[in-house]
């Protein structure tokens, strides 16, 4: 049975006790791996904080049942402390902080650009390794040395899904939508110059985070008459919100999402896809059979179904990176040394396959991991086979 301990705003996760079902030895067990996971657990993003806790649970208790992560001539349970970023940065600052206070030194997480801008000072002060996600423009850079970038974000790949959106739906004009902050904020200014570089143009709508009730931001959109509506950065359970009061005001464009995935939730919040109609989507995973057998491995190894959203499977390709970088480096301690390591490892995950490390020219750096994608569409009320595309190169 799957165990946890709640303690003020931390879970300490013990789905690593797969690591003493396997039978290992007290003088093992000594040695000890904590990885910190940090993302909204509660709040309309939910969906993408438990989609990190799910990664961080599985991929210890993969190294676990393997007998340990190998460290130096140790064998290491891994352990994993999960903790609620609150999708603030005030949230996720305190995670950080909590986090270092139980000796960790390594973080799957945060997502979003509030969590990450306020967890980046405390992992540069106390030489965390993150593996994070946000869309922000200074998400990573040279300053902070130890901080990797899952994704990419919109830089590298709404070019390609902007081609395909404007060619089945013949955009030419779009509104983005999303909170009235640097999540809402980077994502349009990011993906907006990628529009206008497509010939679409382009105008904006921000909302103040937590609001419930868009109806006087459906009936600007409505007046401004755009061929589509972005709602990119949206959390999953606002962009279902907003769609869903737009059709029903009577709303007949596409609606695109360049943020992050969502996407049955936003079907369940809006009825289905026959109400939402035209939409065209970042996927940050193709779905195939390798990607199922990793489903199927959570459920053998933690005995529940795996996260719904597919964050789950970004950041369990990047967890399974930052553990074998400790092994190639020889530490669990020195995280400038396991960084090193990290950034010089070819990028071959066994389920997502083969991606690359780029971020150089748009933040750099190149710790951006960046694996194979999809281009979802769903047409007139009808869902399209997801389009793969291999990983993006950020040129």
């Amino acid at each position: 049975m799957k165990t946890t301990h709640t303690r003020n705003t931390k879970t300490i996760s013990l789905a690593a006790l797969a690591f003493f079902a396997a039978g290992l030895s007290g003088s093992v067990a000594a040695c000890e791996v904590k990885i910190g996971a940090v993302g909204p657990l509660s709040g309309p993003a939910a969906q993408w904080g438990q989609a990190i806790k799910g990664a961080a649970d599985f991929v210890a208790a993969e190294a676990n049942e393997a007998g340990g992560l190998q460290v130096g001539n140790e064998k290491c349970k891994v352990t994993v402390l999960a903790v609620d970023g609150k999708y603030s940065a005030e949230g996720a600052a305190a995670a950080g902080n909590n986090l270092v206070s139980e000796g960790v030194k390594f973080v799957l997480g945060p997502i979003g650009s509030p969590e990450v801008t306020g967890i980046k000072p405390i992992a540069a002060r106390n030489n965390l390794l993150m593996m994070s996600d946000s869309f922000a423009k200074n998400a990573i850079g040279p300053q902070w040395p130890t901080v990797f970038h899952l994704g990419p974000g919109p830089s590298a790949w709404a070019d390609p899904i902007i081609k395909v959106a404007k060619a089945k739906f013949n955009l030419t004009s779009v509104l983005m939508i999303g909170p009235n902050d640097q999540a809402g904020t980077d994502v349009a200014d990011v993906a907006g110059k990628v529009y206008e570089k497509n010939g679409i143009k382009v105008g904006l709508e921000y909302y103040q985070r937590g609001t419930t009730n868009f109806a006087p931001v459906v009936t600007r959109i409505l007046r401004a008459k755009p061929d589509a509506v972005d709602v990119a950065s949206c959390p999953p359970g606002d962009a279902g919100t907003v769609i869903k009061q737009l059709r029903q005001a009577g709303f007949t464009g596409a609606i695109g999402r360049l943020g992050g995935p969502g996407t049955d939730e936003i079907m369940r919040a809006t009825g289905g896809p026959e109400v939402i109609g035209d939409f065209y989507w970042y996927e940050p995973i193709f779905i195939d059979d390798k990607i199922r057998e990793m489903g199927t491995r959570y459920k053998t190894l933690l005995k529940a179904d795996p996260p719904s959203n597919n964050f789950f499977y970004q950041f369990s390709a990047g967890a399974r990176m930052v553990l074998k970088a400790i092994t190639a480096a020889g530490t669990a301690t020195d995280t400038a040394k396991v960084a090193a390591a990290l950034r010089a490892m070819p990028v071959d995950d066994p389920n997502l396959g083969k991606g690359l490390w780029i971020g150089q020219e748009f933040f750099g750096i190149n710790q951006e991991l960046s694996l194979p994608y999809g281009v979802g569409l769903i047409v007139k009320g009808k869902v399209q086979p997801v389009q793969r595309m291999a990983a993006a190169t950020g040129k």
